[in-house]
C-alpha cells in the first residue's frame, strides 16, 4: 500500500499535465505568426469570428428553429383540418370545394389521388430544420404514413399522406414552413464583418507604422548611421520614441565628451613626445640616442593605437561605397607592402558603411593574416541583408578554445601567432569594435587553406 501511495504521489500527477501543456504551447508558438501586425490582426479578428459563430449558432438553434417549428405546426394544422373535413364530407363535390378553400384561404394546393403505395423515401438533407420539424408535426398531429420532399423544388414543399381511401397530395410554398429570410441575416453578418475587418486593418496599420519607424531608427543608430525619428502614434509608442531620442542624445554626448577628452590627451602626449624628439636631436648621433629614438617611435605607435581603439572612429558618417573597388584598393595596399592577396566578390557591390573605419577593420584582419601566413584570400558576398567577408590564410591558425580570447585588448597568444612583432595587441580588438559599431560581428573558424578564417558580417 505504501508503494502504491508513493507511485500516486501528487507531484508526479502534476508534472505530466505540465509537460503536456508545455509541449502544446511550444507547438502553438511554432505555428503562430511572429509579426506584430499579424498578431494584432488576429487579436481583433479571432474574437469577431468567434462572436459571429456563437451568434449564428444561437440564432439558428433558437430563433430559426422556433420560427420554423411554429410555421411547420401551423401548416400541418391546416393539413389536418383538410383531412378532418375530407373524412367528414367524403363526396366529390366536397373535395372540389375543399380544394378551392385550401388554395384561396390556406395558400396550399391539395389533390386527392387514388390510393396506392407511397413513393420511396428520399435521402434526408444534411442540415434541414424544416424537414425535421414537418416530420415531427405530421407524426404528432396526423399520425398517418406520409412522404415528404423538401429538396426537389427549392421554393416548394410536397407532402403526401396516406388516407383510408386515397392519398392526399399537398404542395405548399417553402416559406409557409420555414423562415426563408435567413440569407439576409447572413449577408448582414458578413457585410458588417468585412467592414469591421477593413477598419481594423487601417487602424492597426496606423498604430504599427510608428513602431516600425522606431525599429528602423534603432537599427540605423546601432549600425552607426543617421537615425532621425519623430515620435507619433499612441501615447505609449510616443513615450518609447522620446525615450529612444533621449538615449541617443546621451550616447552621442558621451561619445563627444570622450572624443574631446582623447583629443586633449593626444595633443598633450604628442607635445611631450615632440619635446623628447627635439632633445634627442640636440644630443646628436650616438648609440644611446638611437635607442631612445626607437623607444619614442614605439611609444608614438602605441599611443596612436590606443587612441584609435578608444576613439573607435565613431565620428565618421556612413557612405554608400563600391565594395568591389574597396577590396581592390586593399589588395593594392597589401601589394605595396610586398604581399600577394587574392580577392573575389559576388553580389551587389554597393554597401552602406563607414569607409575609413571599415577599411581599418579589414586591414587589421589582413595584416594579422599576412604576419603569420604565406597565402591570404578574401572572399566577399552580399545578399539582401548582409555583407559577408571571409579572410582565409594558410598559417598555423588559432586553437578553437582561444579564438574568443584574441579579441580582448592587449591579449597575446604563444609563439604560434600574435607574437611581439611591434604590435600592441589591439588589432583584432579594434576590428571587432568597428564591426559591432556597424551592427555586425567577427567570427573565427577553420580556413579551407588550412589556417584561420576570419569572417566579418555586417548588415547592409
Amino acid at each position: 500500500m505504501a508503494n502504491l501511495l508513493t507511485s500516486l504521489s501528487l507531484p508526479g500527477y502534476i508534472a505530466k499535465p505540465r509537460a503536456v501543456w508545455l509541449s502544446f504551447t511550444r507547438r502553438l508558438a511554432a505555428v503562430m505568426p511572429k509579426g506584430l501586425y499579424v498578431r494584432s490582426l488576429l487579436i481583433v479578428i479571432l474574437p469577431m469570428i468567434i462572436l459571429q459563430v456563437v451568434i449564428t449558432y444561437v440564432f439558428m438553434e433558437r430563433h430559426w428553429q422556433l420560427v420554423t417549428h411554429q410555421l411547420s405546426k401551423a401548416l400541418v394544422q391546416d393539413i389536418a383540418a383538410v383531412i378532418d373535413i375530407h373524412n367528414s364530407y367524403p363526396q366529390d363535390v366536397g373535395d372540389k370545394v375543399l380544394t378551392r378553400i385550401a388554395q384561396e384561404r390556406m395558400n396550399i394546393d391539395i389533390e386527392f389521388m387514388p390510393k396506392g403505395p407511397l413513393p420511396p423515401p428520399l435521402p434526408k438533407p444534411f442540415f434541414s430544420i424544416v424537414d425535421v420539424a414537418l416530420s415531427n408535426e405530421i407524426r404528432r398531429q396526423i399520425g398517418r404514413p406520409f412522404w415528404l420532399d423538401t429538396v426537389g423544388r427549392s421554393k416548394l414543399i410536397e407532402i403526401r399522406i396516406l388516407l383510408d381511401n386515397s392519398i392526399l397530395r399537398v404542395v405548399a410554398y417553402r416559406s409557409a414552413a420555414y423562415a426563408s429570410n435567413s440569407y439576409i441575416f447572413l449577408l448582414w453578418m458578413l457585410g458588417t464583418s468585412c467592414v469591421l475587418i477593413v477598419v481594423a486593418l487601417a487602424f492597426l496599420r496606423n498604430q504599427i507604422r510608428p513602431i516600425l519607424r522606431l525599429v528602423t531608427a534603432a537599427e540605423a543608430f546601432g549600425m552607426g548611421r543617421d537615425a532621425e525619428l519623430k515620435p507619433r502614434g499612441a501615447r505609449e509608442v510616443r513615450r518609447a520614441g522620446y525615450a529612444f531620442i533621449e538615449m541617443k542624445r546621451r550616447i552621442e554626448r558621451a561619445i563627444e565628451q570622450r572624443t574631446a577628452m582623447l583629443t586633449g590627451v593626444s595633443h598633450d602626449l604628442r607635445t611631450i613626445l615632440t619635446r623628447f624628439k627635439l632633445s634627442l636631436a640636440l644630443i646628436g648621433d650616438n648609440p644611446e640616442a638611437l635607442e631612445m629614438q626607437k623607444d619614442i617611435e614605439e611609444m608614438q605607435r602605441m599611443l596612436e593605437a590606443y587612441l584609435a581603439f578608444a576613439r573607435g572612429d565613431s565620428g565618421e558618417a556612413s557612405a554608400r561605397i563600391d565594395m568591389r573597388k574597396f577590396l581592390d584598393g586593399l589588395r593594392g595596399e597589401a601589394e605595396r607592402h610586398g604581399a600577394d592577396v587574392a580577392v573575389a566578390y559576388s553580389g551587389d557591390p554597393f554597401v552602406m558603411v563607414r569607409p575609413a573605419a571599415f577599411k581599418r577593420c579589414l586591414f587589421n584582419l589582413i595584416s594579422n593574416a599576412l604576419a603569420h601566413a604565406q597565402n591570404v584570400q578574401i572572399d566577399a558576398q552580399r545578399d539582401q541583408r548582409f555583407l559577408t567577408v571571409h579572410i582565409d590564410d594558410d598559417g598555423p591558425g588559432i586553437p578553437p578554445d582561444r579564438r574568443e580570447d584574441v579579441f580582448r585588448p592587449f591579449f597575446r597568444l604563444d609563439a604560434a601567432r600574435n607574437q611581439d612583432t611591434g604590435g600592441t595587441g589591439l588589432g583584432l580588438a579594434i576590428a571587432l569594435d568597428i564591426a559591432r559599431s556597424h551592427g555586425g560581428d567577427i567570427t573565427l573558424g577553420d580556413s579551407p587553406l588550412g589556417g584561420l578564417r576570419a569572417t566579418v558580417r555586417v548588415p547592409v
